[in-house]
């Protein structure tokens, strides 16, 4: 019996560390497809070459079959960057559909230069706002959605920011969230957190906190970063806290002259760490304390207590259903979410609808129409 030719390329979208656990679901899902044939295309947006082998090995990630390799630069040189070396791309490929995930620049990037050429736009993740225009991440939401065709939502609220917006609902599909898809998948495969801690000498017997720290408005502000080290390294002398430390943080502690503020403190720093490593930390963690949005839904997802160190959050399903509490840089509110953990267990959440490990293959399906039904129309 002869093998079907696949009908339609989709070409897929990947460009800085969020990306890859959302793409990993969707990739797999459209290789079990008999009409999409998808692509992969690295935009090089995440330059750490070791952080970036880590995640596409670990979460089984095909190599990008095109790797555009960008790099860093400001947000408009990386976007204009992006842009300029994502033409030749469609020219060459002429996929049927691009497929753009979450919020970073190669997402509106890609979008703008594919929608100017009549080209379709998938987004995954649509929908989202904190409210917040001066994040960058706002931005590139708000726009994407805008030229989008097709608009895959995680939860209902994304769906009425959108009616809101003007997008024509017949555009909009409410399908549950491959972030989701990921981490179940992938929970069995966790490194345990005591072998991760071992690595770095330390003990979990007595438990302890998981902290991330990446975000431009806390770690940019010598006066933000330092009142949010000082309550952390209070926090630490009631409950150990684990860092693993983006670059970027690094560097700014080091250059605001804070390294101080942590010596003799019971946080213990630790490098960028792998996917499977933080789902390992993140499963057993007595608390997360971030600004990170993906970890607000995966500690709602495994019900673990999240104190979230921003103003804002797109994610309000994790405040209304999951697990997460929004205590901004104020320490007073800090405090008081952290004790509330300790004391009571903090704030115990539900499972968001169709969080249930098949929105990629609930996405597939739907572009797998859309595309034919396209077809159809241009016949």
């Amino acid at each position: 019996m002869e093998s079907v030719q696949k009908q339609y390329t989709v070409l897929c979208i990947v460009g800085a560390r969020p990306n890859f656990m959302k793409i990993a679901p969707i990739m797999r899902a459209m290789a079990s497809s008999s009409v999409i044939s998808p692509v992969l295309l690295h935009t090089g947006q995440h330059y750490d070459a070791e952080m970036k082998h880590s995640f596409f090995d670990q979460l089984h990630i095909p190599e990008p079959d095109i790797d555009l390799e960008v790099g860093s630069g400001s947000h408009a040189e990386q976007t204009a960057e992006i842009m300029k070396r994502f033409e030749p791309v469609l020219d060459e490929l002429k996929p049927a559909a691009i497929l753009v995930v979450g919020d970073v620049n190669s997402t509106i990037a890609c979008a703008l230069v594919a929608v100017k050429k009549s080209i379709a736009v998938v987004h995954v993740e649509a929908g989202l706002r904190s409210g917040d225009r001066a994040m960058p991440e706002e931005i590139n939401r708000v726009l994407t959605d805008q030229i989008s065709d097709l608009l895959f939502t995680t939860e209902a609220d994304a769906i009425e920011n959108l009616t809101a917006e003007g997008i024509p609902p017949e555009r909009v599909h409410f399908v549950g969230n491959v972030m989701i898809d990921t981490l179940l998948y992938n929970r069995e495969r966790a490194t345990p957190a005591e072998q991760v801690l071992k690595s770095i000498g330390d003990e979990v017997s007595s438990g302890y906190g998981l902290l991330t720290l990446h975000r431009p408005s806390n770690v940019d502000d010598p006066a933000v970063l330092k009142r949010l080290l000082e309550v952390l390294v209070k926090l630490s002398k009631r409950l150990p806290l684990v860092f693993p430390v983006h670059p970027r943080t690094r560097q700014r502690i080091t250059n605001m002259g804070f390294d101080s503020l942590l010596e003799n403190s019971a946080i213990s720093l630790l490098p960028p760490l792998g996917y499977l490593q933080m789902l390992g930390l993140m499963s057993d963690a007595t608390v997360v304390l971030t600004d990170s949005g993906g970890i607000q839904e995966e500690t709602t997802a495994l019900g673990v207590p999240c104190i979230t160190l921003r103003e804002n959050t797109e994610r309000p399903i994790t405040l209304t259903q999951g697990t997460n509490v929004l205590a901004g840089t104020d320490v007073a509110a800090i405090e008081s979410a952290f004790n509330d953990v300790l004391e009571h267990g903090g704030r115990k959440g539900n499972v968001p609808e169709l969080w249930d490990g098949n929105a990629a293959v609930r996405i597939t399906q739907i572009i797998e129409a859309f595309l034919e039904e396209r077809a159809v129309g241009h016949n």
